[in-house]
């Protein structure tokens, strides 16, 4: 390999870095180009300018993170790593083997390398950059690039059996992953919830996706060129080939999600409810479920996973496959499911209805005296006596009519714990009183007796009074 590079934007300090040198040389001035961002964004990326290394390696991987960039490289002795605070002043790094480190990367507070060469110790890592520590490797496979996303570290390789990709969750302890094909694969990226690699090798699947970087998906690419390096950023995968006619570059944006495995149907009364079971891929934003026979559908929108077809026909069995869709197409519909018949639900038997035992009706036959009525200064007060069949409720109310204006005067209240004969006194305030000094009143007096558990009755008098000042 004569040429390799790796380009880093530098967070708050807007630099780029190049790392130009992989001969154990440096070209004149420098092995180490660097961008400073301070001009407008226009030119952003436009005009570099050389910087001092501290040794003449061949560097092929460049990092930021933890405000410091790191650099690692395939020759050296003892000294395969350098860092930088600003990307302008770089300074040695001790390494714990001098293996052939191809790539470094970082991610949850680890800055973490991994290498072509070595015996088990294919990884090392380091919090700050300067430290590094040997880590164990699964398989001794040509480790060539490592990233870091949604938690994960992966790493993939040049050679192996089935085997050319691993994870780890801190950097240190590492997983072997079956790879979708033995592509030598050169890169690897993630972005948008995916990780993707690409290869110089293989036959129209030089691309293999993941969701979780443990299961691997081949992807066709449009042409077999020899991918070294892929990206993501501004929602678009790039890659970029060393060979190739005019076609060194290929993106990607969102692509379909991986087929869904066999859903799971449980009947109802002429429909069923349909869970989708994601395999992974590209998210998808919705899966659509579809019967057989009928071809009846329905759409579980994301977050949900399930959703109900109805229109079945009850006693019928049917089975379900799915699709999943987002904005890069709809993939080919899953396995189907295991059948469900839906069934109408059994009618209940009517309940008896018991034959009610009559309750008695309470009496409600009570006895009122005559009211009698006292007029004072300021007040007229009756009194009347009711006499009670049974525990109830009485109730009392003196009104004067004149014209089609009915005024009621005052009312009284008792309730009757049992039979017996009860004293209602009707107080009628100022304005009755002064509507006597005035004029003669005749007082419609209505008494009612409700019994506890029967029905109203009522008793009517007349209590006329004659004016008096």
């Amino acid at each position: 390999m004569v040429g390799y590079m790796g380009f880093v934007k530098g967070g708050f300090l807007s630099v780029f870095v190049a790392l130009v040198s992989v001969c154990g040389v440096a070209a004149a001035p420098a092995a180490a180009s660097v961008f400073d961002g301070g001009v407008s964004a226009a030119s952003v990326g436009d005009s570099w300018t050389s910087r001092t290394t501290p040794v003449d390696n061949s560097w092929l991987s460049v990092t930021y993170g933890n405000g410091v960039f790191v650099a690692v490289s395939y020759t050296g002795s003892g000294n395969r790593v350098m860092t930088s605070s600003d990307a302008i002043t770089w300074t040695s790094r001790t390494t714990p083997v001098d293996n052939l480190w191809f790539s470094v990367t970082y991610g949850n507070g680890v800055f973490v390398a991994v290498s072509a060469t070595g015996s088990g110790n294919r990884v090392m890592t380091s919090s700050d950059g300067i430290t590094w520590t040997s880590r164990t490797t699964p398989v001794d496979n040509e480790w060539r690039s490592v990233t870091y996303g949604n938690g994960v570290f992966v790493a993939v390789s040049f050679s192996g059996s089935g085997n050319r990709v691993m994870t780890s969750p801190d950097g240190i302890t590492w997983t072997i992953r079956a790879s979708a094909v033995d592509n030598e694969w050169f890169s690897v990226t993630y972005g948008n919830g995916v990780f993707v690699a690409v290869s110089d090798t293989g036959s129209g699947n030089r691309v293999m996706t993941s969701s979780d970087g443990i299961t691997w998906t081949s992807r066709t690419t449009p042409v077999d060129n020899d991918w070294f390096s892929v990206t993501y950023g501004n929602g678009v995968f790039v890659a970029v080939s060393t060979n190739g006619s005019g076609n060194r570059v290929m993106t990607s944006g969102e692509m379909a999600p991986n087929v869904p495995a066999a859903p799971s149907g449980v009947a109802g009364d002429a429909s069923a409810s349909v869970t989708v079971i994601a395999s992974g891929g590209w998210p998808a934003t919705s899966h659509t479920v579809t019967s057989t026979p009928g071809g009846l559908t329905c759409t579980a929108t994301s977050p949900a996973t399930s959703c109900t077809v109805t229109g079945l026909t009850n006693g019928t069995a049917y089975t379900f496959t799915a699709t999943a869709s987002n904005a890069g197409g709809t993939s080919a519909a899953s396995p189907a499911s295991a059948a469900v018949t839906p069934t109408a639900p059994p009618v209940p038997t009517p309940t008896p209805t018991p034959t009610p035992t009559p309750t008695p009706t309470p009496s409600n036959l009570f006895a009122v005296t005559k009211a009698k009525a006292k007029v004072t200064g300021t007040s007229i007060v009756l009194t009347t006596e009711v006499k009670a069949p049974g525990a109830g409720k009485i109730i009392q109310a003196a009104t004067t009519k004149k014209g089609a204006k009915l005024t009621t005067r005052c009312t009284a209240a008792k309730t009757a714990s049992r039979a017996a004969t009860y004293t209602l006194i009707c107080k009628i305030g100022k304005s009755g009183r002064a509507a006597l000094r005035k004029a003669k009143i005749t007082l419609a007096v209505r008494t009612t007796f409700t019994p506890t558990g029967g029905t109203l009755a009522a008793k009517a008098q007349t209590v006329k009074l004659a004016r008096k000042r």
